[in-house]
């Protein structure tokens, strides 16, 4: 359940900035926020990440579909679970499936982040991705520390 519900909130969200990005920026507009560095300026990238491979947008799409397909498969066998790793797809999915719409329905993926370092620009989807990616290592890390403890008392526990 919570894998679909944080799923559904990313996806949501992402659309739903996309949007008011889409009704009250202009192409190229560019907003400051406060003293932080950070900025919204509106994109439209028909690329992927680094607007590398301009003018694939829809095949990206289908990736996008493909490696949803993929996280639901893992999760159908079980080597999705516990509350990181789900989460953690959860975020994936969820960001996966805004840019997905997005190339689908616009052929190109709309873009408005800018962070201080001034690298790149992103919207909420591709921030969910980064979060989830973070989220399932934290998850394989729990997962690994768990199977070295319990190896640790097997082997300490007398043999008869």
């Amino acid at each position: 359940m919570l894998f679909y519900f944080v799923a559904l909130l990313v996806t949501l969200v992402d659309q739903g900035t996309k949007i008011a990005v889409r009704m009250y920026m202009e192409v190229g507009d560019v907003m400051r926020l406060g003293d932080s560095g950070m900025q919204l300026q509106h994109y439209e990238n028909t690329g992927m990440a680094g607007s590398l491979f301009q003018g694939n947008a829809r095949l990206f799409g289908v990736i996008a579909v493909l490696f949803i397909a993929g996280i639901l498969y893992y999760r159908r066998k079980g080597e999705i679970r516990g509350f990181w790793m789900q989460a953690g797809a959860g975020f994936m999915v969820g960001g996966a499936l805004g840019n997905a719409l997005d190339r689908f329905i616009y052929a190109r993926v709309t873009d408005f982040l800018v962070f201080p370092s001034g690298r790149g620009i992103l919207n909420l989807a591709d921030v969910a991705i980064n979060i989830g990616v973070v989220m399932i290592i934290i998850g394989m890390l729990i997962r690994a520390f768990q199977s070295y403890r319990a190896k640790r008392l097997r082997n300490a526990l007398p043999k008869n």
